[in-house]
């Protein structure tokens, strides 16, 4: 299959501080972005990459790809103003004859070759999308203006993760419509009625979102 990857990597990253992007932070004295880029590139699964990239960074993250000699970067472009808009911006540089889409968060930087691996398997046996999930651990409350009013039922839940993969031509008609709400691809393709298989995760994929976050996969990577 021709597979093609998208990597947000527009968050501001708020949380995180610092005088950055979040793609930007440091990440084992280089960019939290580096991490992403090197494994896709690495991957015998993908056969080109498209950073969605954020405003005004998009000279320095050529550049990244240039110093990292990952050559399967084809295009960068400049991301939205929210996730899903940025998907749709490196949607557009992917050709009509792509038949696979991964798309992954470059906040979750330690993405391995068996999670891509087994996200794409499901593809060829029908279905729309796939996307890796961890069980959920702690008990899942709903609150209500500070009041617990149920305890949820974990056991049908998951938590999801990135890289989520796509049928090219399903995942375009997805973000061919409303984008309002959209958390992850997954949750527009299920609008649209397309079937999402879920595959097992990697519990290191975490998702950067504070400092706290940095330093545990900083640990993992030493």
């Amino acid at each position: 299959m021709s597979t093609w990857a998208v990597v947000v990597a527009a968050g501001a990253g708020e949380r995180l501080g610092g005088d950055r992007p979040k793609a930007f932070a440091a990440l084992a004295g280089r960019p939290l972005l580096a991490e992403s880029i090197e494994r896709l590139d690495a991957s015998d699964w993908i056969e080109a990459i498209v950073v969605a990239a954020p405003t005004g960074w998009e000279e320095p993250t050529i550049l990244l790809a240039e110093e990292l000699a990952a050559g399967k970067v084809a295009a960068v472009v400049t991301g939205g103003a929210t996730r899903a808009e940025s998907v749709r911006a490196a949607l557009a540089e992917v050709p009509r004859e792509a038949l696979v889409a991964i798309v992954h968060d470059a906040a979750r930087p330690l993405v391995t070759e068996d999670v891509i691996g087994r996200v794409l398997a499901p593809l060829a046996e029908g279905f729309d999308g796939v996307v890796p999930c961890v069980a959920l651990s702690d008990t899942v409350k709903r609150v209500e203006r500070g009041v617990v009013v149920e305890t949820v039922d974990r056991s049908d839940l998951v938590a999801v993760q990135t890289p989520q993969a796509f049928v090219c031509d399903v995942l375009r008609r997805a973000y061919g419509g409303d984008l309002a709400g959209a958390t992850d691809c997954a949750a527009l393709v299920e609008r649209l009625g397309g079937r999402v298989a879920v595959v097992p995760g990697d519990p290191r994929l975490v998702k950067v979102t504070s400092a706290t976050d940095l330093a545990l996969v900083e640990s993992w990577l030493g």
